[in-house]
């Protein structure tokens, strides 16, 4: 039996600890990401059908009750898209920092 005890101050368990807790961050985030595009796959598919059906029936292209399965259900994907993606998608996380240098850099060619 090897009853070994490991030292007082040995990092090895806490990066084991490091590895694991960042291999289960990027599953959860991979699930998020596949969720999302199951979720955008069946909008797709599920509302063309409905317009398709729809237009097909003598219903009318362009109104309203044709667009509007597609039209709700697309606010719930996008706010499902913030979820998996965040705000920073949009603006990134330096996109404030280079707006400004790049509209002092047009008030700089502006002033000379």
């Amino acid at each position: 039996m090897n009853n070994k005890i490991e030292p007082y101050g040995n990092n090895r368990s806490q990066d084991d600890f490091e590895r694991e807790d960042a291999y289960l961050r990027a599953q959860k985030k991979v699930k998020s990401l596949i969720g999302f595009y199951w979720h955008l796959a069946s909008y797709i598919i599920i509302n063309l059908f409905i317009i398709i059906l729809i237009v097909t029936n003598g219903g009318h292209l362009f109104s309203f009750g044709t667009f509007a399965t597609a039209f709700f259900w697309g606010i719930g994907l996008f706010f499902h898209f913030l979820g998996v993606f965040g705000t920073d998608f949009f603006f990134g996380k330096n996109w404030e920092k280079r707006k400004i240098q790049e509209i002092m850099d047009k008030e700089k060619h502006r002033w000379e």
